[in-house]
């Protein structure tokens, strides 16, 4: 029960903070305008009735019989459920901050305010997040993605530069939920690696990750070198979409030639002394590509294919950015290999994204998987 005396001091200590309900509801309906034009992006009142759909059709006998086909509806329902809740989340978030408002009025209770400007904090990250997802509209920004790292020039130094990559992609994979398998590596003659291509599953994984593609460059005090000099090393990333049977993607069997040989990968000595790696030349292109992760001949063939079908889907992506360009007028390289990142250990400690200018002076901490401010920050601006 209030004494008088806490009653008296209520109003007081209620003015220091000079609580404005009006700027409050003013930020509100700024969060409510994004709200609306990512529930619009995001299609939100269709998806509802999709969901449903989805459901019902889930629960077909003969989809629990085609393994395929059920997960494939699986993970449509996972997606759609995760925009709604997205959408509800901030829905009922600003709800909740106009009642605590009215309330604050009434009340003047000074509690109230910090926890308004809890929740107004809350709902604006929860709401930037969406509007963020809603960027991802391309036709395989939900796919999972295929990530191949390759080293540049610097020999060893860039063999090691390739690891630490491929650790901090993976280590953002973690931070993320989603979940990576390696396919395929080539070890480096004296350290690290040549190259490794690994998938990344998840929802967005390729509308966040496909801002990743491009040159890295890396300024250090090599660990390689007995003269402690400073070195610069690069290494290319090429991020694709995971793709079936895509109608846009045709491979003849005429196109290709279809290799098979012994895993020199970990796997223990069964993988080593049987022949199940697999590795595929697609003669139009020249593309080559290889898979060893798995155990058997078989799975390794049907990663190989989806690799290769990913490859080619990110050729005619290529084309058709070269032919909008052309159009345009544009004169900027648009080639996916340009150089878009250095980070520099020595003499000073810096990530800088070059397209974006955003930059972070905790190398270790990018090293570690925080990238997603470099990738969101790419997204809004691209």
């Amino acid at each position: 029960m209030k004494t008088k005396e806490t009653a008296d001091k209520a109003p007081r200590i209620f003015q220091t903070y000079m609580f404005k309900a009006d700027d409050y509801r003013l930020k509100i309906k700024a969060l409510e305008e994004t709200l609306g034009e990512a529930k619009y992006a995001l299609d939100i009142d269709n998806r509802y009735e999709t969901l449903k759909a989805l459901r019902a059709e889930q629960e077909n006998p003969e989809v629990w019989q085609d393994l395929e086909r059920s997960a494939k509806i699986g993970r449509e329902i996972a997606s759609n459920e995760a925009k709604i809740a997205s959408y509800e989340k901030g829905r009922k978030a600003l709800d909740d901050a106009n009642e605590i408002i009215d309330l604050i009025e009434e009340t003047e209770e000074e509690d109230l305010i910090l926890e308004l400007d809890r929740m107004m904090a809350a709902a604006e990250a929860d709401i930037e997040e969406m509007r963020v997802r809603a960027l991802l509209r391309g036709k395989y920004d939900g796919s999972n993605a295929l990530l191949s790292i390759h080293a540049g020039a610097g020999g060893t130094e860039a063999c090691d530069w390739v690891s630490m990559l491929y650790r901090m992609y993976c280590r953002y994979a973690e931070m993320n939920g989603y979940k990576v398998t390696e396919i395929d590596r080539l070890a480096g003659d004296a350290a690290g690696l040549k190259s490794v291509d690994f998938k990344v599953e998840g929802e967005n994984a390729y509308g966040y990750l496909k801002a990743e593609i491009g040159v890295h460059r890396l300024v250090r005090i090599s660990p390689f070198d007995a003269n402690k000099r400073r070195q610069t090393s690069f290494a290319s990333l090429e991020v694709m979409p995971e793709v079936d049977d895509d109608a846009e993607i045709e491979i003849k069997d005429e196109d290709i030639r279809i290799d098979v040989y012994r895993s020199s990968g970990a796997g223990g000595q069964k993988v080593n002394k049987t022949e199940t790696a697999i590795r595929i030349t697609h003669f139009p292109t020249g593309i080559v590509v290889t898979c060893q992760n798995e155990r058997s001949q078989l799975q390794n063939k049907e990663m190989a294919f989806k690799y290769l079908r990913s490859k080619l889907l990110e050729r005619q992506i290529e084309q058709r950015m070269a032919e909008e360009a052309a159009l345009k007028g544009e004169t900027k390289k648009i080639e996916w290999g340009s150089q878009i990142r250095s980070y520099v250990f020595c003499p000073y400690t810096l990530v800088k994204d070059h397209r974006t200018g955003y930059e972070v002076g905790d190398v270790q901490s990018v090293m570690d998987g925080n990238l997603q401010g470099f990738i969101i920050d790419y997204l809004k601006k691209s």
